[in-house]
């Protein structure tokens, strides 16, 4: 099935007019060197070999960093397939729209040398026209927002763009919501808690991973899906997983949870760095009680929403 992608075309989308111009998506990340026969299968092991030559020629970032980088580079070159859809915003409120047409190839010198040939549509979408969530979706600060994110918006983009299919599911981690109010609620809650981090009580102990100020822990990019927020200890000793339910059934949630966290572990974390989890809910859940007795390494919280009126 044909998927949706959100790409940024170059840092606040500076060369999205060479990009329309030239018929073409693309990305560099200072990996001067042709591709073409490095671009295995599966991502991870693309990022293997080529985190330590990013980390050599950026050597003030993050294995976190840095496996965001590497796995950009992938996507846009292996992982976008032909066929796909990608969203580019221009950096002036609007998105263009294009069909990816062919395969990698090397463009040397800037600006971004690896490239995708696409067929750019006559759609502009508008952000305003947006869904709060399609917005909230692609405006994630990372340079590629790919599926489940927004390709669970298909429907909303396709009226947008005058391709009117039947409707879809909404789906979290490839499953269909088992509550889409819940979803909706606890969606709110995942912007509200990214732009009030430092008033929660995780926020005491814990910042959303950021660089150069972006929250790029919002959505972070995983093997088995984007996790929710990822979060790493003032002493940079700890990471952290956050997970909403999202109306998901609660054995999908802890699961999910605890797939990020291998995840984290296992591609992310630096020598002596912990990994835990934190899953947050609206309502009480015995059965996740039962399943985080046994898995200490994963807390769960519950939230409240509360308002008052005020006499005008």
């Amino acid at each position: 099935m044909m998927n949706y992608y959100r790409v940024m075309l170059g840092k606040k989308s500076v060369f999205a007019e060479e990009c329309f111009n030239g018929n073409f998506i693309g990305v560099d990340f200072g990996i001067e060197q042709d591709l073409t026969n490095r671009l295995p299968e599966e991502w991870r092991a693309f990022n293997k070999e080529f985190i330590p030559v990013f980390l050599m020629a950026r050597p003030e970032k993050t294995k976190i960093g840095a496996g965001l980088a590497c796995g950009a580079l992938w996507t846009v070159c292996k992982g976008i397939q032909k066929g796909d859809t990608v969203l580019c915003p221009d950096g002036k409120g609007s998105y263009h729209v294009a069909e990816v047409v062919g395969d990698y190839y090397y463009e040397p010198g800037p600006p971004l040398c690896h490239r995708r040939k696409v067929r750019w549509m006559d759609a502009v979408i508008s952000r305003s026209d947006m869904s709060e969530g399609l917005q909230n979706s692609a405006g994630v600060p990372l340079t590629v927002v790919g599926p489940p994110a927004i390709t669970n918006y298909r429907q909303e983009i396709e009226n947008l763009i005058g391709n009117v299919h039947s409707p879809m599911p909404v789906l979290v981690g490839g499953a269909e919501v088992e509550d889409v109010s819940s979803f909706a609620l606890e969606k709110h809650l995942e912007d509200f808690l990214v732009e009030n981090w430092s008033q929660t009580e995780l926020g005491q102990d814990f910042e959303i991973y950021n660089e150069d100020g972006e929250p790029f822990g919002k959505q972070y990019p995983t093997d088995t899906g984007p996790l929710d927020i990822l979060a790493i200890s003032k002493d940079k000793k700890r990471l952290l997983v956050v997970e909403l339910k999202k109306g998901r059934a609660s054995d999908a949630v802890v699961g999910q949870t605890l797939r990020y966290m291998g995840f984290v572990r296992d591609e992310l974390a630096e020598e002596g760095q912990t990994v835990q989890g934190v899953i947050i809910a609206h309502e009480d859940d015995q059965r996740i009680r039962r399943a985080l007795s046994m898995t200490p390494g994963i807390t769960f919280y519950l939230y409240q929403v509360s308002f008052k009126l005020v006499k005008a």
